[in-house]
């Protein structure tokens, strides 16, 4: 891969934001903003629509099921494609059809005839959207930088716009349903969708060079499926990944219950509880954006899941607004480190033409768990309250943390080789080799 000129000092804000020197990542960066803001807007107003209609936790449940679950069936199929597509293109109609949802929702919501089964309908198609939207977007990164050497710092950057929008998307949205109701959400959200579908055909992305295929579709799913199950490296970190997403990441379909129920507020509330998850989300994107290599960043992935799992447990005892929110923060600061690190190693050590199906065992793992979750937390919560559900939840991520801290000398021993065979860290003599963390070198 071509080498892009570097400046000669990259201080301060300048090496945090290092990726935006590239156009066609400012371009993402700049029209993905609008563009999550109304996404987040759009999640708060949805699940305090259907709590509104029906005062039920398990339908909460449902409808986050409704639109992950397509994430669990198609995110596999999804990577083989982006593999072998334009990814550039695909893009742009999965985030036109995602403009499309949300303008009919919109659409069933100020004329009043929305039904819990719209949702639930619409959900599914975003979902399915999502389904190959996600993979496609995590190994479309690559194809907008120029140096392999700033993946990591795109990756964080990413993230730290997801979260950023999350930070801002729920507290307009509980100012815009309090002052003219859940409606006027989704319409910002389809507006917003034309920032990022400009930003998409402004690219100029060069094509990729792509080797002839050989195998059918159901083949390069199998051997995307082959070589994740092969690297042991790759295989620990989706697992925990997955049972964090299954037992943790749910907590946000019952934040309406926490926002109403037990703290008393409305939907300024439940906006406060999702924006704080958010700064706590954004400082772990920025802290990681903050590093310039990838050289100890295992030792952050069990912590990462333990701060979440501990945040969430301690959250559910909280009956203060103020306290929640501070716990929260923890929340969204675990989340955020076990994800952006999870996804930072695995796009360093991937094999470039595995990367889309990597990513979407990614995105099966983070996406797809959490329909199963959710309809687990919203079954649970309807038994026995949702205080109780994202406490056990919390142990439970907690204790994956534990399991996955324990074999982190081994998880070390088999990715150093990588590392050594990508240049990124120097090769010694196999005397030294991959013994202890001594012979790493000290983190910048």
């Amino acid at each position: 891969m071509k080498k892009a000129p570097r400046p000669v000092d990259l201080g301060g804000f300048a090496h945090v934001f290092r990726t935006l020197r590239y156009r066609n990542y400012r371009l993402f960066f700049g029209g993905q903003l609008v563009s999550l803001i109304g996404t987040w807007m759009q999640q708060v107003a949805m699940i305090w629509l259907v709590y509104r209609m029906t005062n039920s936790p398990f339908l909460l449940g449902v409808v986050g099921f409704a639109g992950q679950m397509p994430a669990f069936l198609l995110s596999a199929f999804a990577g083989v494609l982006a593999d072998r597509w334009n990814r550039h293109r695909m893009l742009i109609v999965t985030q036109s059809l995602a403009m499309a949802q949300a303008a009919l929702l919109a659409a069933l919501t100020l004329t009043g005839v929305v039904a819990v089964w719209h949702i639930v309908s619409l959900s599914i198609f975003l979902g399915l959207v999502n389904a190959f939207d996600v993979p496609i977007r995590q190994s479309f990164l690559l194809d907008m930088i120029e140096n392999r050497e700033d993946l990591g710092n795109a990756i964080a950057l990413n993230s730290s716009l997801f979260n950023g929008a999350r930070l801002i998307g729920p507290a307009i949205a509980g100012m815009v349903i309090a002052a003219v109701g859940e409606g006027a959400c989704f319409v910002l959200n389809a507006l917003s969708y034309i920032a990022v579908i400009y930003a998409l055909t402004a690219m100029k992305i060069t094509p990729r060079k792509r080797d002839a295929i050989q195998q059918g579709i159901l083949k390069g799913l199998l051997e995307g499926f082959r070589y994740v199950a092969g690297s042991s490296p790759i295989r620990r970190i989706l697992l925990l990944l997955a049972l964090v997403s299954l037992t943790g990441m749910p907590y946000a379909v019952l934040m309406p219950i926490f926002a109403r129920d037990v703290l008393g507020g409305g939907p300024n509330t439940l906006g406060a509880l999702m924006g704080a998850t958010g700064v706590g989300a954004v400082t772990g994107a920025l802290l990681l954006a903050s590093r310039t290599t990838v050289v100890g960043l295992g030792r952050w992935i069990p912590l990462a899941a333990g701060l979440f799992g501990a945040g969430l447990a301690a959250f559910t005892l909280s009956h203060t607004v103020w306290l929640s929110m501070l716990l929260l923060c923890f929340v969204g600061l675990g989340m955020m480190l076990q994800m952006g690190t999870s996804n930072t190693i695995l796009q360093t050590i991937v094999d470039d033409d595995k990367r889309g199906r990597v990513m979407s065992f990614y995105a099966l793992c983070f996406l797809g768990m959490a329909p199963f979750g959710s309809l687990l937390a919203g079954s649970l919560a309807g038994t026995i309250g949702a205080p109780r559900t994202l406490f056990i939840s919390g142990m439970v991520c907690i204790i994956a943390a534990v399991i996955f801290a324990a074999r982190l000398p081994s998880f070390r021993k088999e990715v150093r080789p990588i590392y050594v065979r990508l240049g990124i860290i120097p090769e010694v003599s196999p005397g030294i080799y991959a013994i202890t963390d001594a012979a790493l070198p000290p983190e910048k």
